[in-house]
């Protein structure tokens, strides 16, 4: 019989679940440092208690709660006394996880996820035993936020998307569900909704559904509708590219609701609801489908913060994809360097051409500006302050030079960079997705 099985105080069960994740994740070589390990073990004691789900089947369950007193949130990040970029312990542990899962997870089956259209079982099992899908939720209701930080969450998009950005959609995007309902639901929609996603044998899974088909989309104005009928809300409309619409079990939902864009959370299965395939040129592993929604009926509670959450939701998506492209940039740079070194024509490597030599400079620059944006912009969120200038700089620089890094690198590998043997031709496609996409990632 399994020690989960016996009658065990919820503080044992915590440690046993922290031991069997620890076990698991002993693999990888950040958690080989003892120093690591260590502060590994008590975040996954905290309530790291992700499991592992082969398939998931659309229309999960979720027990409606009434929740009890005020909604728990995240403890806000302690102001350091300068300006300062560099991660804390706690940050650079849980990027050197998310870094290794990449190399040595989402790299290897980059390729085939993206030709197949589906997340690896390997890929979901790996990133839910470390606990990345909870990133967002505090450690009081079942995550691994002991604050909440949006620098943090950067940092693990980062360096997934490094590993292969269609994958990093995949897996984060249920962490976008949780981490807003952490963030901005009740008790009630707490107590209802977030026990399923933190559930060790059979994790829910979820996306955010904010992106619209319509040319000039304005996630303001979303034309997606919802009008209230009693203490009901009646929702239609469509959303696109929906990652795994096909088999998520809950949706957050943007739609205009008495003159004002508004976060609504709705459960697959719902009467109304339909899901069309939609592949999309990039962030195939994502599986994006169309979500229809016709006269889909929700309970009013359902509603999920306030206009302002709304709002704030769009800049952390938007912030969420210019941080996933720096990873896909850097991981661009990282084989560039390399490959220009070792490709020789006229007896000497092409990085001693000038040509190339100031491009692979050019795409650094670019790589690395996108990067400080990004991170300063998660350091006035976690602050307090209003990041809108910087959030926008960010995704102007991720939509105009980004898109120009993919694209350089396929011309710097020449036939190499249009054929699937390399990665670049995939880069290019996920990149072109950082100024086009917004409403699916969050941090």
């Amino acid at each position: 019989m399994s020690i989960l099985n016996t009658k065990l105080t919820p503080t044992d069960k915590a440690q046993a679940y922290g031991m069997r994740l620890l076990t698991k994740a002993g693999g990888l070589d950040a958690v080989k440092n003892d120093a690591l390990r260590k502060r590994l073990e008590k975040i996954l004691f905290a309530g790291a208690k992700q499991g592992f789900k082969a398939q998931t089947v659309a229309g999960k369950a979720f027990a409606k709660k009434s929740g009890s007193g005020a909604p728990v949130r995240a403890t806000t990040t302690k102001p350091r006394a300068v300006f300062d970029l560099n991660p804390t312990e706690d940050q650079a542990m849980i990027a050197g996880a998310a870094r290794e899962i990449a190399d040595e997870v989402l790299r290897p089956a980059a390729a085939q996820a993206d030709t197949e259209r589906s997340l690896p079982d390997k890929v979901r099992a790996q990133a839910a035993e470390m606990g990345l899908t909870l990133v967002g939720v505090p450690a009081e209701l079942g995550g691994i936020a002991e604050e909440a930080s949006a620098v943090t969450g950067v940092l693990v998009l980062e360096q997934l998307a490094r590993g292969d950005m269609g994958l990093a959609v995949a897996l984060m995007s249920s962490a976008a569900v949780a981490g807003a309902i952490a963030n901005y639901g009740d008790a009630a929609q707490q107590a209802t909704f977030l026990p399923p996603f933190t559930d060790e044998k059979d994790p829910a899974t979820g996306a955010l559904a904010i992106q619209e088909p319509q040319p000039l989309f304005d996630p303001a104005k979303p034309a997606t509708t919802a009008i209230r009928q009693g203490d009901t809300v009646v929702i239609n409309g469509s959303k696109a590219l929906v990652p795994s619409a096909d088999s998520s079990d809950l949706f957050i939902v943007s739609a205009l609701l008495d003159g004002a864009a508004r976060l609504i959370i709705v459960e697959a299965g719902t009467a109304g609801l339909h899901y069309d395939d939609n592949p999309a040129m990039g962030i195939r592993a994502a599986k994006t489908g169309q979500l229809v929604l016709q006269d889909v009926t929700v309970p009013a509670s359902n509603v999920l913060g306030t206009e302002q959450d709304h709002v704030d939701a769009v800049r952390r998506a938007r912030l969420a994809w210019a941080a996933a492209a720096v990873g896909t940039g850097t991981a661009v740079l990282d084989q560039l360097k390399s490959y220009t070194r070792e490709r020789k024509a006229f007896g000497e490597p092409i990085a001693y051409r000038q040509a190339v030599a100031f491009t692979v400079a050019n795409i650094a620059i670019e790589v690395d500006g996108l990067r400080l944006v990004v991170l300063r912009a998660a350091a006035l969120l976690d602050a307090g302050k209003d990041p809108s200038a910087q959030i926008a700089h960010a995704r102007s620089l991720a939509a105009r030079h980004l898109t120009e890094v993919g694209s350089n690198a396929v011309q710097m590998l020449g036939g190499h960079g249009f054929v699937k043997e390399f990665d670049n031709e995939r880069w290019y496609r996920d990149l072109r997705a950082t100024g086009v996409l917004e409403g699916t990632l969050y941090v």
